[in-house]
């Protein structure tokens, strides 16, 4: 049996070199059957390397079965790059919030910024994730009515007497938009100066005219991580500053999820959010956050008095601001997110429009319940993305069944991003719960430390639950068979991040 197995393996290879002998030029077939498997070999080294593995694995199937389509998708979507001239801004905006923190430490004996044990592992690793060390001092307004958050930035910048800064991924030509725009024009006319960023993509619907009114009324606009091949700092299309700040007079912030853009922008939908409104030394960090964006487009540092006043103590919160995205080590608010779930005592409410977890945070959650500890997911019945509703949805059964409680928001779309621990910690700002807003997105988060602020975040909470339905795993297990299964195949784009 071998030999005859010998023999045929050997004319197999005589015969393939008699008829190369005759063709010495490879055939297209052949060219593209070898340019296939080389593919593989190359990207089954690759990927691996690059990516978790549940990403690295779905990469590979699909690069296994299309290699000419997958490498080409591959290169596009499935690498977080930046370009090199990038990274090498955001060194240098890191090195000068490095050296504006230390001065900072300076202004504030260390005492003062000093947080109960309790939360005190929190802190720390917000510090090693964002750079910024926990301000004391600090006044936190939570505004959930869409109408009065926005109401509140106008009243701000009616007010403004030096600056106002402005970073938003939406910011819309609508009823909403022209509003703040018409407050900064006439900050313009009052001797302030006003800027604004908005994302190059997330504001490219109404950028051309609003663009061009601002820059008329003397206001200095500027689309953030632009896209095109002529843009020497462009990335992937899908990397994006998905962050929401505005400061004024650098004594006064907003940072929370709301864009500035109509509740109804979107048919069928009105959206609902959470903005804080801060007042106190954690402004200056949101300033630095701001900063550091605008260099990463314009290449130039605002030297101007007034940017960071002498830090004046406006109330008891202990605060810091984490940024994270692409250009930060170490995982950003993934990895806090995860760190305060596990050292949560009593109670864990999330509340988020998009909820794609990946495997540390699911164990965190899991883990959580065992130990004793309530934790509560508020997510919004309606939906506003086909795909990402239904990836969404095939972690519900897994969820339920460690024990999370799932609470469906009824009234309107819940796009309002944060989360309490027990009763000592409070996070607000722009991050989703998914593998998008870990990996890919600019983001940012005001982190507090303070039982009377979270209280105020309880209550809105409550007002959540109250008007929430909550999914019991017994209705879950009840669905069609056919949505299992394409919530199924939506749940394996997530990996291709």
């Amino acid at each position: 049996m071998s030999a005859t197995y010998h023999v045929s393996i050997r004319s197999i290879i005589e015969t393939y070199f008699d008829i190369a002998a005759y063709n010495p030029i490879p055939s297209i077939g052949t060219f593209y059957l070898v340019l296939e498997w080389v593919i593989r070999i190359v990207m089954l080294f690759y990927v691996p390397q690059r990516k978790t593995p549940a990403a690295a694995r779905t990469w590979l199937l699909f690069i296994f079965f299309l290699p000419i389509v997958g490498l080409p998708l591959y290169w596009w979507f499935g690498r977080i790059y930046l370009p090199t001239k990038r990274v090498e801004l955001q060194k240098r905006a890191t090195d000068w919030v490095l050296q504006a923190t230390k001065q900072w430490d300076t202004l504030q004996a260390p005492e003062k910024r000093k947080v109960p044990a309790v939360v005190g592992q929190a802190a720390r690793l917000s510090k090693a994730l964002g750079g910024f060390a926990v301000s004391a001092g600090n006044a936190v307004e939570l505004i959930d009515d869409y109408d009065d958050s926005l109401q509140a930035l106008i009243d701000d910048i009616d007010g403004a007497k030096s600056h106002v800064h402005l970073l938003f991924y939406i910011f819309a030509d609508d009823r909403m938009g022209r509003r703040v725009t018409d407050a900064l024009a006439r900050a313009v006319i009052r001797g302030v100066k006003c800027r604004v960023l908005v994302d190059y993509l997330g504001s490219r619907p109404y950028f051309g005219q609003l663009g061009a009114k601002m820059r008329a009324d003397g206001i200095e606009i500027t689309p953030v991580m632009p896209v095109g091949v002529f843009h020497s700092k462009a990335a992937r299309f899908d990397l994006r500053n998905h962050r929401k700040i505005a400061i004024i007079d650098g004594t006064i912030g907003h940072v929370g999820s709301q864009n500035i853009v109509a509740a109804e922008f979107k048919k069928g939908l009105i959206y609902e959010d959470l903005m804080a409104r801060v007042i106190g030394p954690v402004v200056s960090q949101l300033q630095v956050c701001y900063l550091a964006d605008r260099y990463l487009e314009v290449e130039d540092l605002i030297d101007e008095a007034g940017l960071f006043p002498h830090p004046e103590m406006a109330g008891n919160a202990h605060a810091q601001v984490l940024p994270s995205g692409p250009g930060y080590p170490g995982g950003g608010i993934q990895n806090l997110i995860v760190a305060m779930i596990h050292d949560a005592e009593k109670r864990v409410v999330i509340t988020t429009p998009y909820f794609i977890p990946d495997q540390p945070l699911l164990q965190a959650m899991a883990t959580a319940v065992m130990t004793g500890v309530e934790v509560h997911l508020i997510l919004s019945e309606q939906r506003d993305q086909f795909f990402v509703g239904f990836a969404q949805q095939s972690f519900y059964e897994e969820v339920l069944e460690a024990g999370v409680r799932i609470h469906l928001y009824q009234p309107a779309f819940l796009h309002a991003k944060h989360m309490t621990v027990d009763d000592s910690i409070s996070v607000i700002g722009s991050n989703n719960v998914d593998i998008r807003s870990f990996a890919l997105n600019n983001e940012i988060c005001l982190v507090v430390y303070d039982e009377k602020v979270v209280k105020k975040h309880r209550e809105v909470e409550a007002r959540y639950l109250a008007n929430s339905r909550e999914l019991t795993l017994a209705e879950w297990n009840k669905r069609p068979l056919m949505q299992q299964a394409f919530q199924g195949v939506c749940r394996l784009v997530d990996s291709f991040l």
